[in-house]
C-alpha cells in the first residue's frame, strides 16, 4: 500500500450481500475522491462481489488480505481507477 493514510473505516461483517455494499457506498460517500477506506468483510459472497463491484464503479481495491480471524481487509481508493 502507498504511503496515503486510510481515512475511513467501515466493518461490514452483521449484514448480508446486497445491504453490505450498500453500507460500503455510504462509506464511499462520505470521504473525498483519492482518499482512502478500509473494509472489513466475511468470506463467500461479499469478498467475491465487493471488489469487483467496487472497481466497476471506477475505484482503486489496493489491497486485500485475508485476516487472522477469518474476516478479510480490503482498502480501497475512491475514484482510483477514474
Amino acid at each position: 500500500m502507498s504511503a496515503d493514510k486510510v481515512v475511513a473505516f467501515v466493518d461490514v461483517t452483521d449484514v448480508v450481500c446486497p445491504v453490505t455494499f450498500v453500507k460500503v457506498e455510504v462509506a464511499l460517500e462520505e470521504i473525498a475522491d483519492g482518499q482512502l477506506l478500509e473494509i472489513k468483510l466475511n468470506d463467500g459472497e461479499a469478498i467475491k462481489n465487493i471488489p469487483r463491484s467496487l472497481k466497476d464503479d471506477g475505484h482503486l481495491v489496493t489491497s486485500v488480505e485475508r485476516r487472522d480471524d477469518q474476516t478479510f481487509q480490503v482498502i480501497v481508493k475512491k475514484g482510483g481507477l477514474r
